[in-house]
């Protein structure tokens, strides 16, 4: 009899049921017992090696290369905040600059309209 092909009322192979009842009893034996007491085998050891951690290097990679994608999508992203940071200061910079020399500019007017005040006034006695 061969013991891989024998399957149980649903359906499932005996194996699989002796591993699935192990591990019922190691997590009772977890929850029932202080820490430490109880020597507990690893999965590796209850599980016959049949090839399925051929997968571990390639994800190892793609977490690696989210890693890296992620630590320079951050970098991009604080590149430009700094940028809009800076365009805002240089903003301020030229609006309060615009502003001083409109300030002046009205000042020069004034200025302007007093000499040619002065200058018709003195044109007017003059005549």
């Amino acid at each position: 009899m061969n013991h891989s092909q024998d399957t149980g009322p649903g359906g499932m192979p005996e194996d699989r049921k002796l591993y699935i009842v192990d591990s019922i009893n190691d997590l009772n034996k977890l929850n029932l017992c202080p820490a430490g007491s109880q020597h507990l085998f690893s999965l590796e050891e209850k599980i016959p090696d049949v090839g399925t951690n051929s997968g571990n290097g390639s994800h190892s990679l793609f977490f690696m290369g989210l890693i890296i994608v992620l630590i320079v999508s951050l970098a991009l992203v604080s590149f430009v905040i700094f940028l809009i940071v800076q365009t805002g200061n240089k903003m301020d910079d030229v609006s309060r600059r615009l502003t001083a020399e409109a300030k002046d500019i009205g000042d020069l007017k004034r200025i302007n309209s007093l000499i040619v005040k002065r200058l018709n006034q003195l044109d007017a006695e003059q005549n």
